[in-house]
């Protein structure tokens, strides 16, 4: 098993092994039939990136964002068998208020996933008179409920982790400003109830440029945190602010498993960074955002859904116990 902790068997995971030659580094490899998603995979779809995918009954089951041709933003249900080959609903999910003074959402976007006790979690990005954190829940990928947004505008990136920190339901998120924010730094929250949130902790701010660049403007969590015997390894994006704009690359860092604040790690290399065309080139350029990690407790492999270029999802392979040793032997914690 390695040092993956709490990790079920998951024999088939998406997986493609790591390309022969080459001398570089790269502990993680893209999948070679890449965008894995398409952006027109439903009726009405301009765009499907940033979403998160799960192991459900033997299959997998996601959450997906779909912005229509009308550019809004919203999210869909998906099913697979494989985790290669989609359904997406064509329609986004309706959820159901568990409190009838609910607000309406003006729109959706960037969801995670993550079973934690007895459900799946639904995370995204909730328009309320500006970007806040959207809360639902599932436990069939076929009926929705929508809970309390989980904290005040302006925030985003929210992403629960998979069990708790004592007696408390843990989060990260990254607060923000109205716009397309030009900072950004990762902060820790606790909650008995996940309604009421406290306790909130600094994480981790972006990187000096003269350090790593690649995360220097801005960082955020990606999918939810991976527990290991070396501390929870948590795959996030950072930003460097380039004189063509923003690029959105991501890597690694450990944090302590009982103090999830605290970074025992971070990796002064991204892990993977805007080089292949469908990367490159899309409605928004330059860009790979993580949301979902998929593992297999038996071999260690690691399979990371990512959104590109704002346009469609890629897949990329690993092994956890090379991911983390990459993360501490390139650290700048």
């Amino acid at each position: 098993m390695g040092i993956l902790k709490n990790a079920a068997p998951l024999p088939n995971i998406p997986w493609e092994d790591r390309p022969r030659g080459g001398e570089r580094e790269e502990p993680l490899w893209r999948y070679s039939k890449n965008p894995v998603i398409p952006r027109n995979l439903t009726r009405f779809s301009n765009s499907i990136f940033n979403s998160a995918v799960v192991p459900f009954k033997g299959e997998f089951a996601g959450v997906f964002r779909c912005d229509d041709t009308s550019r809004r933003m919203n999210i869909h249900a998906g099913r697979s068998g494989d985790g290669i080959n989609w359904t997406i609903a064509d329609d986004p999910i309706p959820f159901i208020k568990t409190d009838p003074d609910l607000p309406d959402s003006q729109y959706k976007y960037d969801p995670r996933v993550v079973f934690v006790e007895d459900r799946w979690y639904v995370i995204w990005c909730n328009g309320y008179f500006g970007p806040t954190i959207g809360l639902g829940y599932t436990r069939d990928f076929e009926k929705f409920y929508q809970m309390e947004n989980i904290l005040m505008p302006y925030n985003r990136n929210g992403v629960l982790f998979p069990r708790k920190i004592g007696n408390n339901y843990a989060l990260y998120s990254r607060p923000s400003d109205s716009g397309h924010t030009p900072f950004g730094d990762i902060v820790y929250s606790e909650s008995p109830d996940l309604v009421y949130w406290g306790r909130h902790r600094h994480v981790m701010s972006p990187a000096p440029f003269e350090k790593s660049a690649w995360q220097c403007t801005k960082i955020g969590a990606g999918p939810a945190p991976i527990e290991t015997t070396e501390g929870w390894l948590l795959i996030y994006h950072g930003v460097l602010t380039s004189c063509n704009g923003f690029v959105y690359s991501f890597g690694a860092a450990l944090l302590d498993l009982d103090k999830p604040w605290q970074v025992i790690a971070r990796s002064r290399p991204y892990l993977i960074a805007p080089q292949a065309p469908y990367e490159l080139s899309g409605d928004v350029p330059n860009v790979t955002f993580p949301c979902a990690a998929l593992t297999d407790g038996e071999t260690g492999r690691l399979a990371v859904y990512y959104g590109c270029a704002d346009t469609v999802t890629g897949l990329v392979f690993g092994i956890v116990d090379e991911v983390v040793d990459f993360v501490k032997r390139n650290s700048i914690a």
